[in-house]
This record gives structure tokens, sequence and C-alpha cells, in this order.
């Protein structure tokens, strides 16, 4: 009778074990550390990946889920914002009808915020990357990467077009075609001193929060200049009612 259980036990765990070893899988896409997926967890990644095309997934071993957070702006990109997401949770939402809904949600509404932040921010304020990362407890958290030294040389262009235009009022249409140029110059600029960029990553757990941190960086970059009160108000126009 004691070989009989024996026999059994040792049967359920090989079974566990096979179990397991249908989940070392290579996974599509950009990825932290080693994560593997079951191939039901694949498939719906898959899913989750084309559901969401408009922004870029990495995927996220479960060792490696705070270094992922320490390191968030290495994975930003300025294409698209990007999900941090750990592979456990992926396991859990191919599995769970009810997180996935959960869980697909979160993504949603996070990605749906960001975009007021993105179009009510004006561009001098420096940020080339956004993105969201999918937390334990049932929320997000948000980050951006803000490039202080654009953010600066933005408001010294601007500042410098100003100028031009008060000392020559009689020929404004100059004024303003110089301060064009500057800007299109300003824009090539970007693609080449990447060597001499000051970025900064900001987190933050809502949209709110975030948004006045990349104030506080994009001010903290202007500190040498004279702000209008208009100047101000950068980024401060956009409804959070979603």
């Amino acid at each position: 009778m004691n070989t009989g259980v024996v026999n059994n036990s040792t049967a359920m765990s090989g079974a566990e074990n096979i179990k397991e070893t249908e989940k070392k899988n290579k996974v599509s896409g950009r990825t932290v550390g080693n994560p593997k997926l079951s191939e039901k967890a694949s498939k719906y990644y898959e899913q989750l990946k084309a559901k969401f095309g408009n922004m870029e997934f990495v995927l996220v071993s479960k060792d490696m889920k705070e270094q992922a957070e320490a390191n968030a702006a290495k994975y930003a990109t300025s294409s698209k914002t990007v999900v941090l997401i750990d592979e456990e949770k992926i396991e859990r939402m191919a599995e769970d009808e009810k997180y996935r809904s959960q869980y697909e949600g979160i993504i949603s509404s996070a990605a749906a915020q960001l975009n007021q932040i993105k179009s009510g921010l004006s561009e001098s304020n420096g940020v080339t990357s956004y993105g969201i990362k999918i937390n334990d407890n049932g929320t997000a958290s948000y980050f951006a990467v803000i490039d202080k030294s654009l953010a600066a040389q933005k408001e010294r262009i601007e500042k410098k077009a100003e100028k031009k235009a008060e000392e020559k009022k009689a020929d404004k249409k100059k004024a303003d075609n110089e301060e064009k140029e500057e800007r299109l110059q300003k824009l090539k600029d970007k693609r080449t001193e990447a060597a001499g960029t000051d970025e900064v990553t900001v987190t933050a757990s809502s949209v709110e929060e975030l948004l006045k941190k990349i104030n506080n960086v994009y001010y903290e970059a202007l500190s040498d200049n004279v702000m209008t009160e208009q100047e101000k108000q950068v980024g401060q126009h956009f409804d959070m009612n979603v």
C-alpha cells in the first residue's frame, strides 16, 4: 500500500514538472530578464499586443520587476508609450477572465490619461517618452523621460526670436521666418546631440502627479530665465475627465 502512495505522489510531482516545463517558451518582442510563458499565455500575450497596437509592451520576468522599475527610462521609446508588465500577470490574465478584464481596463485607462497629458503639454517641456508600469495591486504607475537640455534650448530659441521680433518690428515677416528656421534647426540638433542630453526620469502614481513633476523639471531647466505668467501656464490646460 505504501508503495502505491509513493508512486501516486511521484506521478503528481511528474505532472507538475511537465506543467512547469510547458512554460519554458520563448517570448516575442522586448523583454527584461528571461521571462517564460505557457503556450496559452503566449497566444494571449500576442492578442494583447495586437489589441493595444499603439503601445509597446515590454515583458518582465518575475525576478527583474524591481530592476525594470528602477531603470524604466532604459526601455522607453519616443515612438510609442511603453507598458512594463510581468510574466506572472500575463499568465493569470490568460487563465482568469475577470482578472484579464480588470487589467486590460487598467492599461486602457492609463493610456487614455497619458494621451491627455501628451496633447496638453507643449513640446517645449522636453519630454521625449512616456511609459506605464502595471503594478501588483491593481493600479498603474507612470513615468516620463525628460531631456532638460532640449527644454532649455527651446526656451533660448523662443527668447531669441522674441528679441528679434522686438528689434525688427518694421520687418516682422523676416523675424518670423528666422524663428521658424531656428525651430527647424533645433529639431535637427536633437538627432545629432544625443551625447549632450541631460535626461531625467520622473515617476508618479497618478497622471496629475506626473504632470506636476514634468513641469517642475521643466521650470528647473529654465531657472536661469525670467518666466512670464503666460509661460508658467504651459502644459496646464487639459481636461482630466475621461
